[in-house]
């Protein structure tokens, strides 16, 4: 069926929308999730001057209806971790890695039974990854607005436009999965779209140290991946991007100091500019 066919006859437009910041309205979304069996789901986060990102909002389409959980306000786990862990639940997500990334730093939730629709496009078209964005629009030829995306999310209250931007970034997933299901059935392809998103969803389980460590591996001998992982350790500890300890750039330099350069010390203290800490780190790697 040609995609303009298939989300005429199946695009739900004009979804109520709820706000969940009380316990009434999270009882509400409880209640709509238990009616599906498949729920769509996106974060918004500020995550530029702490090791772990904040929380702001975790947006849900369930049972047709699109909800913006406050996490600022309430708690919502106890009731999400049940059914976002549950196998039995299907999860849908646009960059997974990222979103449940998120979830298990703020909530302890950690997404099982996923779906990426950024993964499943690629198979599909067998392009380069492509953003929400371009997904949506050639698929419904809507332009979604992203002007918000960098906006202050933890700011209340939010603006109509930040609300806007929060829904629109679920709103379309079920419809997507449900297209992108029939076509990678047809060539045989849906549980390779499986196995990749649940992998995606494994690595955003994973501790932040993990993560960003796998990223850069290849390029890093053992002895400066000890210096990534301490570095790791202390802005875990402190709650900082870790380049404010300092900079990526500075691994490489402080491997290559031998305790036998008389200048060591002042070398690596010209880095870490912390008496204390320089002495740490000598103890430890010289």
């Amino acid at each position: 069926m040609p995609i303009k066919s298939f989300f005429r006859r199946t695009l739900k437009k004009n979804k109520p929308l709820f706000f969940v910041d009380n316990y009434e309205e999270l009882k509400n979304l409880e209640a709509q999730i238990s009616k599906t069996n498949i729920i769509g789901l996106d974060t918004e986060f500020d995550w530029r001057t702490t090791y772990f990102p904040k929380l702001s909002l975790i947006q849900i389409v369930a049972n047709s209806k699109l909800f913006l959980v406050d996490c600022l306000t309430i708690d919502p786990r106890k009731v999400l971790k049940k059914y976002i862990e549950n196998k039995h639940y299907l999860k849908v997500f646009h960059s997974v890695r990222s979103d449940a990334t998120v979830l298990s730093k703020c909530m302890n939730i950690h997404a099982h039974n996923v779906f990426d629709i950024q993964i499943a496009d690629q198979i599909l078209s067998q392009s380069n990854i492509r953003s929400y964005g371009k997904i949506v629009k050639s698929f419904f030829g809507i332009e979604l607005k992203k002007s918000e995306t960098n906006s202050n999310w933890l700011k209340r209250p939010l603006t109509q436009n930040q609300i806007k931007y929060a829904s629109d970034d679920v709103d379309f997933l079920i419809e997507i999965y449900s297209f992108q299901k029939k076509e990678l059935g047809k060539i045989g392809l849906l549980e390779q779209a499986f196995i990749k998103s649940e992998e995606e969803a494994v690595l955003g389980n994973s501790s932040l140290k993990k993560l960003r460590l796998k990223r850069q591996k290849n390029s890093l001998s053992k002895k400066d991946q000890k210096i990534f992982l301490w570095r790791e350790e202390m802005a875990e500890q402190e709650n900082v991007p870790p380049t404010y300890i300092f900079k990526d750039k500075y691994i490489k330099h402080l491997s290559k100091i031998e305790i036998e350069d008389e200048f060591a010390k002042k070398k690596i203290l010209k880095i870490l500019g912390d008496s204390l800490t320089t002495e740490n780190f000598m103890k430890r790697f010289l």
